[in-house]
């Protein structure tokens, strides 16, 4: 295949703004499927994985590749939520062009901010694709008139300033290159693939000289092993060739398997060539962003540079009354070794091993962190973490904390709300706009501290209408201390069977997570007080019998049923003096120290030492 032929193009966006859909239109109406095929009646045929069907998100970038003409082009569905930069950075690297993806109704979010400064900082060519026009109160030319705002802000030269417009009805897989009067009109894909062949330039590379390539992408298969992905950079590669990796050059491995990309899936193929996105195995411990090299040449590419973390936790494996009963996997050393397999593909996550078997992570976010506990939970992993804390830094002697852009897009009636709960939060108002006849789009201006918990009380405010998303601007002297938002808890005073009797009473104390007949051990939080301060609970209690029976004497129990929390939410609840519990079967929140003459000794302790 000619170099001239292949397009490697990248799919940016804010998150739910259409970039899968548009990536489903792509592969369905290219013919990558028969007809009687299952994918041609599915919906995000990229997201695979569990979580990401769940949520209605994109986790993990994945590539792909599709024929138009005599063109061979290769996408890749990069994530959209600033939590996941590794992935959105290291396969912006295998890229030469970008489309980016507006919704049209709600405009350039922060994550589009942070996706398409990523992709001008690569020099990336920019296909611009205003999405969901048929949308009841979609403002395209607004929308437009954003978007040349934020080229404008974030273009590295003036030729980055003129870029193409499309418009889609993704869902629909129709793409125009005007509005078209009539929204119910059937388009298809054509205009975007004529687009892509024609604007996107072919990979800049050297075909002559030895091989190398970066690897962007590590994957695994029980049957060949470990697979390193990467664009060649230059060079041609040919199976059972000799390769190096420049970090240990004296080193030498076998191209084993050498696959390109057909569809979602993959073929064998003896050679490929500078400018193609390639997997090959035969380099057993190859991590990302290592060069691959012929062995002629020892010298290094150009690495990735992932952005730094904001947050960080501790882990360690489970210590509650109920250790080891729910989950395959409970020690320390297991927990080590699952954290060490996640550090070769999840490039924005940093692990440091402490004493007695604690771990620290740190990662991009909330969401990030969560995502990770999630699927080792899922993979029957039990453990503990601790409350979320941001990453500080010393500049000059004085401390600083990270500092976020946060927007907020909630129906008007909720505003009052909103700068309510951010003005506790210490939160300043950059701006506030109309994004529709009924929507008001707020940007805030806060501290990354004061965003913990911040989404999950913003749905309940607004009866889960909120879009919230913030976006790191820089690091800035630390702020005012954000006093407790969060009221006191309900903990459990004994170890038992919860009973409809003692819940009851528990219940006129607050909001409970707990239902008749859980098991429950001392320590563990049942429930969130009304006031302020912690208070215990006696909800195993059983109603005393007496020999006295008259009619009606018991009444009815009615019980609330019990809040349920995500993980997530559990995550951003936790307080300073308590750890979540995380395993297969369960999510449970409790005290540190279990026992109320242990948490005395410990306040006693912190007064002494303040």
């Amino acid at each position: 295949m000619q170099m001239l032929k292949i397009r490697n193009i990248a799919v940016i966006a804010h998150v739910d703004h259409g970039k899968t859909t548009l990536v489903d239109a792509l592969l369905k109406q290219t013919h990558v499927f028969r007809d009687n095929q299952k994918e041609m009646s599915e919906d995000r045929i990229l997201d695979s994985n569990d979580l990401e069907r769940e949520r209605g998100i994109t986790i993990l970038a994945k590539n792909c590749a599709i024929d138009y003409k005599d063109y061979k082009i290769n996408i890749i569905d990069t994530p959209g939520h600033a939590d996941f930069s590794g992935e959105v950075e290291r396969t912006l690297s295998m890229a030469d062009g970008a489309l980016l993806i507006i919704d049209a109704q709600e405009g350039p979010m922060p994550q589009s901010r942070f996706v398409l400064k990523k992709a001008l900082a690569l020099g990336l060519k920019i296909i611009v694709v205003v999405n969901k026009i048929d949308k009841p109160f979609a403002r395209t030319e607004k929308v437009l008139a954003k978007v040349e705002d934020l080229f404008l802000e974030l273009a590295q030269d003036e030729d980055q300033l003129h870029f193409t417009t499309l418009y889609a009805i993704a869902r629909e897989g129709s793409v125009f290159t005007e509005v078209p009067e009539d929204l119910t009109q059937k388009g298809d894909v054509t205009p975007l693939l004529e687009r892509i062949v024609s604007e996107i330039p072919a990979p800049q590379v050297n075909q002559d000289g030895p091989f190398k390539m970066v690897v962007s992408t590590i994957d695994y298969d029980k049957h060949l092993g470990r697979i390193s992905i990467g664009r060649i950079s230059q060079g041609t590669i040919h199976r059972r060739d000799t390769i190096i990796v420049t970090d240990t050059p004296t080193k030498t491995h076998s191209v084993e398997h050498l696959m390109l990309s057909r569809g979602l899936g993959r073929y064998e193929t003896e050679e490929a060539q500078a400018g193609d996105i390639v997997a090959l195995t035969g380099v057993s411990n190859i991590t990302i962003g290592q060069t691959l090299s012929d062995p002629s040449d020892t010298t290094s590419l150009h690495t990735i540079e992932i952005s730094e973390p904001t947050l960080h936790m501790q882990m360690g494996s489970n210590s509650s009354p109920f250790s080891a009963q729910e989950g395959d996997f409970t020690t320390s050393r297991q927990l080590e070794e699952r954290l060490e397999r996640e550090l070769e593909s999840n490039l924005s996550l940093r692990v440091e091993k402490l004493d007695g078997g604690q771990f620290k992570l740190s990662g991009r976010g909330e969401l990030h962190l969560s995502i990770l506990l999630e699927n080792m939970r899922r993979e029957g992993y039990e453990m503990e973490v601790s409350k979320p804390e941001v990453i500080t830094k010393r500049i000059d002697g004085i401390l600083h904390e990270p500092i976020e852009e946060v927007s907020i897009i909630v129906p008007e009636e909720f505003s009052g709300a909103i700068n309510q709960e951010l003005g506790k939060r210490y939160g300043e108002m950059q701006k506030m706009e109309s994004v529709t006849d009924t929507e008001v789009e707020f940007t805030y201006k806060m501290a990354s501290r004061a965003l913990i918990g911040l989404r999950s009380t913003l749905l309940t405010l607004t009866k889960g209408t909120a879009l919230v998303s913030s976006q790191f601007i820089a690091f800035e002297p630390m702020g005012k201390q954000i006093p407790q938002l969060r009221n006191g808890v309900l903990i459990s005073s004994e170890t038992g069977d919860v009973t409809a009797y003692g819940l009851n009473a528990a219940q006129g104390r607050g909001v409970t997570f707990v239902k008749p007949g859980d098991t429950i051990y001392e320590g563990l939080i049942v429930g969130v007080n009304a006031k302020k301060e912690d208070i215990e609970v006696n909800v195993c209690k059983g109603k005393k019998l007496t020999n006295m029976r008259t009619s009606g004497s018991d009444g009815i129990i009615s019980i609330i049923p019990p809040l349920e929390m995500s993980l997530e939410q559990a995550l951003e609840f936790i307080e300073d003096d308590e750890l979540l519990e995380v395993t297969p079967k369960s999510i449970r929140v409790r005290k540190k120290n279990l026992t109320a003459v242990d948490r005395k000794r410990q306040k006693r302790k912190e007064r002494e030492t303040n």
